[in-house]
């Protein structure tokens, strides 16, 4: 082969890679991709799974709208499987080998927490849609569930209040969601003037079985002729066994009545509720919400899913907002791109589905109504208490010494997620 053919064939080689490779680029720019990071196996696949099939189901509403920007959107979705580190590199996988142009997903805060370093390094975009402990304020995620003041807050008052509680079992799964969350609590109730020695903490593993000791002990403490009440942070599979140890011990909600944060209609529609009747929970959405956006949206994910019995809850609701609000934000940024839609989604309001509006405010965090519901026979609850109108998420509580005094505001001049107010400093990620 004489040097001239060498050279064009190597030209002609070369030439088809990158027509290859352009027509790769071309058609993966024909589509929206959307990453969908929610485990589909293991502890947590209890919660999650109905979140990834609430993104699957908007995502095929909306490209039956026209899609985003006149491209159909396309998910991807993964499995990190209950397993913290695994959310990191699944997350990588979406950026990096994906493309993905926006993420939903996660639910404990250890996995957000795992995620969080791999998507500011990125610049991707996360929807976080579940109740957390705040003290995070990331200018890559947007968070759709609820900050302390606007669940474990409000549930505390309520049993002060209505209930007449003196005693509190803070009961948790160990992770930082939990353990956060009960720090402001034990603050929160001791500025309330309740003694340390009428506040119990205990911590479960992941998965937890083996309830007889804890919840005699929780018996024993609420025998002290004072009202007890347990405000569980417990996660995942651990509430069936939790609950049903709960009435083996004879413990109903007349006596020590819980209030779970993690324990939605998704969850008690595996339990046998017998044991839970009359229990709390506190969300900011319950299927049995009277509006007419609820009634579209349970009629349409009955249809998705084929399953008249499949249930609504807070997390799907907080999937709901989020998605709707980053569709509206691309289309008036006119681009996918981080940077662009999250400037457009400050001040995006839409209908939330207990028949008020949802708002997303410069920290990141949304303005919602607060909800107590007693937990009914048929697994659904009946609202028993809530707020007059929406609440805006805190991303730093008042209740901390250290946190009392930070402040988020992703826009100028502050543009910060940990702004102090009184040093006039950021003391960590800003842009």
């Amino acid at each position: 082969m004489t040097q001239h053919s060498k050279w064009k064939k190597i030209a002609t080689v070369a030439s088809g890679v990158a027509l290859a490779f352009s027509l790769n680029a071309a058609q993966a720019a024909e589509t929206i991709k959307v990453g969908v990071l929610h485990s589909l196996s293991g502890t947590m696949a209890i919660s999650e799974t109905t979140l990834k099939d609430t993104v699957l189901m908007m995502i095929e509403e909306q490209n039956k709208k026209g899609g985003l920007l006149g491209k159909k959107l396309e998910p991807v979705v993964v499995d990190p499987a209950s397993n913290w580190p695994l959310f990191a590199e699944k997350a990588r996988e979406l950026l990096d080998k994906e493309q993905v142009d926006v993420i939903f997903g996660c639910w404990t805060s250890v996995s957000r927490k795992s995620v969080l370093p791999v998507i500011e390094e990125l610049n991707g975009m996360l929807f976080y849609p579940v109740q957390y402990e705040g003290e995070e304020s990331s200018k890559n995620v947007f968070y759709t569930g609820a900050a302390p003041n606007q669940q474990a807050i409000p549930a505390v008052d309520y049993l002060m209040e209505e209930e007449g509680v003196e005693r509190w079992v803070l009961a948790g799964t160990d992770y930082v969601y939990p353990r956060t969350t009960n720090k402001i609590l034990e603050a929160y109730l001791k500025s309330k003037g309740v003694a340390e020695a009428d506040i119990m903490i205990n911590y479960t593993p992941f998965g937890h079985s083996d309830w007889q000791t804890i919840v005699s002990d929780v018996k024993k403490f609420g025998g002290a002729g004072k009202k007890t009440a347990v405000v569980s942070t417990i996660n995942g599979d651990a509430n069936v066994p939790f609950y049903k140890e709960l009435a083996n011990q004879g413990i109903s909600a007349e006596d020590i009545p819980v209030v779970a944060f993690s324990v939605g209609e998704e969850e008690l529609s595996g339990f046998d509720t017998a044991p839970l009747v009359g229990h709390l929970a506190a969300w900011n959405y319950f299927q049995s919400a009277d509006s007419e956006a609820n009634e579209e949206f349970i009629a349409a994910w009955k249809a998705y899913t084929g399953d008249d019995k499949r249930v609504t809850n807070d997390p799907m609701e907080a999937t709901y907002i989020g998605f709707q609000m980053w569709a509206e934000a691309v289309e008036k940024a006119g681009t996918t791109e981080t940077d662009p839609v999250r400037d457009a989604m400050y001040g995006i309001t839409v209908p939330n589905l207990t028949g008020g509006y949802a708002v997303m405010n410069t920290n990141h965090h949304l303005t919602k109504p607060v909800l107590i519901g007693e937990i009914q026979a048929d697994g659904q609850f009946d609202t028993v208490w809530q707020t007059a109108g929406g609440v805006i998420g805190d991303a730093w509580t008042d209740h901390l010494t250290e946190s009392a005094t930070i402040v988020a505001d992703w826009t100028a001049p502050i543009k910060c997620g940990n702004f102090n107010i009184k040093t006039g400093q950021c003391s960590g990620q800003n842009y």
